[in-house]
């Protein structure tokens, strides 16, 4: 599928020719468009990867399921690194996993229970490998958990599922999460990690989780270099992701955190800018073969 070329800036500093193995895309404000939709040459842009030996691995806050859901065929064959980081699958099998404590989950959700008492509009969502679970059920924090939960479960007590078994704790906030309660949970849990990972979300998870430890895990499986390594990302829960890739690319429309550890600047979301730089790549990858 051709795609618009893209901008000089980019052309002139990329190097002239790579060796291209893996493709590593964040969803939300990456590859999604600006109304959550996948582009429309995704497929043909997977085919042409596996074509070239190119393994493609989306890299997301999201839950399993919904990124099996989401993306469909196009992912059929890939490895899937979802949870931010905490689950990675490659087909039928696990390739790394980090829990969070039970007790600190227990927190997560009581500190939720409070910033509720205190007149916060938020939820939290208890994401497990192959489930999450909610106990707010209301129909407008449901529609937002759907977005990114596919195998959702609505109980009457967080507290009593076997938390021992989660990835980590996400809390939705319909205000500005990043001046908001995300300050209230990091102080209230102070033993995890607190990730926010949109402007509405806040991800709590193991202190050692990251999309880029999972990529390293994924890497050394594959017995691919970071030099083989191409990464796109807008925010911060994908920061951990340029360690580990020398063609690390931030999205134009990138929290400024991105902007500052990305190698190169890709076109926005909104402009297919991933699929476009992916194409480029792979010309300059046919080079060096």
């Amino acid at each position: 599928m051709k795609h618009l070329p893209l901008e000089p800036e980019l052309l002139a500093v990329l190097p002239a020719q790579i060796d291209l193995r893996l493709v590593v895309t964040d969803m939300d404000g990456t590859l999604l468009d600006g109304r959550g939709r996948v582009p429309a040459g995704l497929m043909d842009a997977v085919v042409d990867m596996r074509d070239a030996g190119v393994v493609f691995a989306p890299a997301s806050g999201r839950q399993l399921s919904n990124l099996r859901a989401v993306l469909g065929s196009a992912v059929d064959e890939s490895p899937l690194i979802a949870e931010n980081g905490s689950f990675v699958v490659h087909g039928g099998e696990e390739i790394h996993s980090d829990t969070i404590r039970a007790q600190d989950a227990e927190a997560a959700i009581t500190t939720t229970r409070h910033l509720v008492d205190s007149g916060y509009d938020v939820g939290a969502v208890v994401a497990c490998k192959y489930c999450a679970y909610i106990e707010r059920s209301d129909a407008a924090f449901l529609e937002q958990a759907r977005l990114y939960y596919e195998a959702l479960e609505i109980v009457e007590d967080l507290t009593t599922i076997p938390l021992d078994e989660a990835l980590k704790v996400a809390v939705f906030d319909f205000d500005d999460v990043e001046n908001g309660s995300s300050q209230a949970l990091t102080a209230a849990v102070p033993h995890v990690q607190t990730v926010v990972s949109g402007l509405h979300w806040t991800d709590m998870m193991s202190a050692r989780v990251s999309k880029g430890r999972a990529l390293a895990a994924l890497q050394t499986r594959l017995e691919i270099l970071p030099e083989q390594t191409a990464v796109f990302g807008d925010y911060l829960n994908d920061l951990d992701l340029y360690d580990h890739a020398d063609l690390g690319f931030a999205m134009r429309n990138a929290h400024p955190g991105i902007h500052a550890a990305a190698a190169y600047t890709a076109p926005a979301n909104t402009e297919d800018g991933v699929l476009r730089t992916v194409a480029e790549l792979l010309r300059r990858s046919r080079r060096q073969g």
